[in-house]
Protein backbone atom coordinates (compact mmCIF):
# COMPACT_ATOMS: atom_id res chain seq x y z
CA UNK A 1 0.00 0.00 0.00
CA UNK A 2 2.35 2.44 1.02
CA UNK A 3 3.92 1.89 -2.72
CA UNK A 4 0.61 3.11 -4.01
CA UNK A 5 0.71 5.87 -1.79
CA UNK A 6 4.36 7.05 -2.45
CA UNK A 7 3.35 6.91 -6.41
CA UNK A 8 0.18 8.91 -6.10
CA UNK A 9 1.82 11.38 -4.18
CA UNK A 10 4.40 11.73 -6.97
CA UNK A 11 2.08 12.04 -9.91
CA UNK A 12 -0.01 14.45 -8.16
CA UNK A 13 3.16 16.88 -7.14
CA UNK A 14 4.17 16.62 -10.90
CA UNK A 15 0.59 17.91 -11.83
CA UNK A 16 1.14 20.66 -9.45
CA UNK A 17 4.12 22.03 -10.06
CA UNK A 18 3.46 22.48 -14.19
CA UNK A 19 1.77 25.21 -13.73
CA UNK A 20 4.24 26.65 -11.62
CA UNK A 21 6.65 25.96 -14.22
CA UNK A 22 4.81 27.62 -17.27
CA UNK A 23 4.10 31.14 -14.63
CA UNK A 24 7.74 31.20 -13.72
CA UNK A 25 9.10 30.36 -17.56
CA UNK A 26 6.38 33.95 -18.21
CA UNK A 27 7.16 36.13 -16.05
CA UNK A 28 11.38 35.48 -17.04
CA UNK A 29 12.04 34.00 -13.65
CA UNK A 30 13.81 30.93 -13.07
CA UNK A 31 11.40 28.16 -12.21
CA UNK A 32 13.42 26.85 -9.00
CA UNK A 33 11.15 26.26 -6.75
CA UNK A 34 8.88 24.02 -9.46
CA UNK A 35 12.37 22.20 -10.45
CA UNK A 36 12.63 21.30 -6.48
CA UNK A 37 9.06 19.91 -6.99
CA UNK A 38 9.29 17.91 -10.06
CA UNK A 39 12.88 16.38 -8.58
CA UNK A 40 10.63 15.13 -5.57
CA UNK A 41 7.85 13.99 -7.73
CA UNK A 42 10.35 12.39 -9.86
CA UNK A 43 12.36 10.72 -6.59
CA UNK A 44 8.41 9.64 -5.01
CA UNK A 45 7.46 8.00 -8.54
CA UNK A 46 11.23 6.12 -8.94
CA UNK A 47 10.96 5.14 -4.80
CA UNK A 48 7.25 3.73 -5.54
CA UNK A 49 7.95 1.82 -8.65
CA UNK A 50 11.29 0.52 -7.31
CA UNK A 51 9.25 -0.96 -4.72
CA UNK A 52 6.13 -2.09 -6.63
CA UNK A 53 5.60 -5.59 -5.99
CA UNK A 54 5.80 -7.43 -9.21
CA UNK A 55 5.99 -5.73 -12.69
CA UNK A 56 4.41 -2.88 -12.68
CA UNK A 57 1.80 -1.98 -15.51
CA UNK A 58 -0.05 1.28 -16.67
CA UNK A 59 -3.66 -0.84 -16.25
CA UNK A 60 -2.02 -0.81 -12.45
CA UNK A 61 -2.18 3.12 -12.02
CA UNK A 62 -6.08 3.77 -11.82
CA UNK A 63 -6.41 0.87 -9.02
CA UNK A 64 -3.59 2.75 -7.05
CA UNK A 65 -5.16 6.18 -7.57
CA UNK A 66 -8.58 4.82 -6.73
CA UNK A 67 -6.93 2.44 -3.70
CA UNK A 68 -5.70 5.88 -2.12
CA UNK A 69 -8.56 8.17 -2.94
CA UNK A 70 -10.57 5.69 -0.97
CA UNK A 71 -7.84 5.42 1.75
CA UNK A 72 -8.23 9.47 2.16
CA UNK A 73 -11.88 9.36 1.76
CA UNK A 74 -12.13 6.60 4.63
Amino acid sequence: MQHEILLVAGLGIAILAIPSVISAWTDGRSPRIAAIACLLALVLVVVALRSWPGRFELADLPRAVFSVVGLVIR
